[in-house]
């Protein structure tokens, strides 16, 4: 499994779906689970969150960057 596509879906799936995002906010493990169809351990759930949530967080700061130099 390529872990950095697998994440780049959760993070589109996520940006692109409000209900998924306010889930997401509330239970990240869940949430990614539900969306790859595996129940990871403990350890390695923790890390894909991680890796998604920066990636969220990345992603939000370019947006906010762009738009403010007029770049979208």
């Amino acid at each position: 499994m390529d872990i950095k596509a697998k994440i780049e879906q959760i993070v589109e799936k996520i940006k692109n779906d409000k209900q998924i995002m306010a889930k997401f906010d509330k239970d990240p493990a869940t949430v990614i689970e539900e969306l790859i169809g595996i129940d990871l351990l403990n350890d390695q759930i923790n890390d894909v969150v991680e890796a998604v949530k920066a990636k969220l967080t990345a992603d939000k700061l370019g947006s906010a960057l762009g738009g403010l130099f007029g770049r979208k």
